[in-house]
């Protein structure tokens, strides 16, 4: 009888059968992540970038490694208040909105500053691009009696044809990835809890 009553106890604690097969997490995350991710693309604003350049040309008594050594200077100040307060007439948009929407980079290799502007308009995007980086000209022109540089201008950003924010189809297929990762963990962490119960 004791026997009989330990049989039954054991058997009451197996895991249930599955509702779903094995691959239905997974399924679901691809398909919920890849309709996130497209209706996320499809209602976020189009984003347009521009990009200006200047490049930093040594004087009497300089160098090229000094000119490239201010042009990574000059690559880090572009973005400090001075020049975002010069800039904003010209671009026609608030300090704010330059510091937000505007990056820089530099090469390890050549003198050359790239400032990049990013807004939902695509003439507002160059606007800020040229603004900021006139400013930054204007800047290393003022200081070039103690730098022995100049920081000219290369190219003028123009205005982008092209959005430079993911399409739709793109968010989807990342997000459909991200759901399909998350589902995969889920089921595998499932399937270890089954295992366990199994084996007690």
């Amino acid at each position: 009888m004791t026997e009989n009553h330990t049989r039954r106890h054991r058997g009451s604690r197996l895991a249930p059968p599955r509702a779903f097969p094995p691959w239905s997490l997974v399924a679901a995350g691809v398909l919920a992540g890849g309709l996130l991710g497209g209706g996320y693309g499809v209602l976020r604003p189009a984003e347009y970038t521009a990009t200006s350049y200047l490049v930093a040309v040594p004087g009497e008594r300089s160098d090229a490694a000094g000119a490239l050594g201010f042009a990574q200077a000059y690559g880090r100040i572009a973005t400090q208040p001075a020049v975002l307060a010069d800039a904003q007439v010209s671009a026609g948009v608030p300090v704010a909105a330059l510091r937000a929407g505007v990056r820089t980079a530099t090469s390890p290799d050549a003198p050359m500053v790239a400032v990049s502007a990013t807004s939902p308009r695509p003439a507002e995007a160059a606007a800020m691009a040229n603004a900021v980086a006139g400013a930054l000209a204007r800047g290393g022109d003022a200081a070039r009696a103690a730098t022995r540089v100049s920081l000219v201008p290369f190219t003028r950003a123009v205005r982008p044809t092209e959005p430079s924010s993911s399409s739709a189809g793109v968010t989807g297929l990342v997000g459909a990835g991200g759901g399909g990762l998350l589902g995969a963990g889920s089921e595998g962490r499932l399937m270890s809890r089954e295992s366990g119960q199994r084996a007690d």
